[in-house]
Parts: structure tokens; C-alpha cells; sequence
């Protein structure tokens, strides 16, 4: 699980390093991911990638991992601080999407050392 976790730490990092090959690579082909804008999930490593272009031509989201919690059936939870700037960087205001500066779980399962599914829910 400790393996898992430092993947979950890189993970992060390269996300905010808009690195998407290098968060891409931690994932199984067949990812299923939630689609924190717009709801519902994306299927795949070129989906997910696609998804991300998209929000990153709309908003700067930056995503500060703040405990990290194994769980059943080979999940990880961390909670995370998720900030959303413009793309000048300043705070947003009136958004018309679902992305928010918020404090929320992210819920990764794994299987054989790559993420499987991706699930966002509400901090607990």
C-alpha cells in the first residue's frame, strides 16, 4: 500500500505540473475517472486526457493532497484542498461549472500498482 500511496504523491505533483503523461502513466488502460466538472466519469487514458485539455483551457485548478487513508478492497482516500483559479490566476468567481475551492476526498482504487477507478465524494 505504501508503493500505492508514493504513486498517489507523484500523481499529484504532476498534476500540478500539468504533466498529463506523467499522471496518464500511473493509470490502467481502462480507467474509469470522475469528471469533477461536469459529472459522471470518463472511460480510458486518452478520455481522461481529453478531459483535462478541456478544463485546463477553462480554469487553473491546483490540488494539495492532505492525508492519505487506506481503505477496503484496495483503495486510498485523500483528503485534498482543491483550489481553482482563472487562467491568469487569480480566484474564480461566478463559475458556471462544477469546480470550486473546496476541502474533498478523492478515492482511488488500484489494481497490480495502477489507478483502476477514481471517485470524488464529499469530505467526511
Amino acid at each position: 500500500m505504501s508503493a500505492d500511496i508514493e504513486a498517489l504523491k507523484r500523481m499529484y505533483t504532476e498534476f500540478n505540473d500539468r504533466n498529463i503523461d506523467g499522471v496518464l502513466a500511473a493509470l490502467s488502460d481502462d480507467v474509469v475517472w470522475a469528471n469533477g466538472m461536469d459529472g459522471g466519469y470518463e472511460h480510458g487514458g486518452e478520455a481522461v486526457r481529453a478531459y483535462w485539455k478541456r478544463q485546463w483551457e477553462i480554469v487553473s485548478p491546483r490540488i494539495e493532497p492532505v492525508s492519505f487513508e487506506p481503505a477496503p478492497n484496495a483503495t486510498i482516500v485523500v483528503k485534498v484542498k482543491q483550489s481553482v483559479f482563472d487562467l491568469e490566476g487569480n480566484p474564480l468567481q461566478d463559475q458556471a461549472h462544477g469546480l470550486k475551492d473546496s476541502i474533498i476526498e478523492h478515492v482511488f482504487t488500484f489494481r497490480n500498482g495502477r489507478v483502476t477507478r477514481f471517485d470524488i465524494r464529499e469530505a467526511g
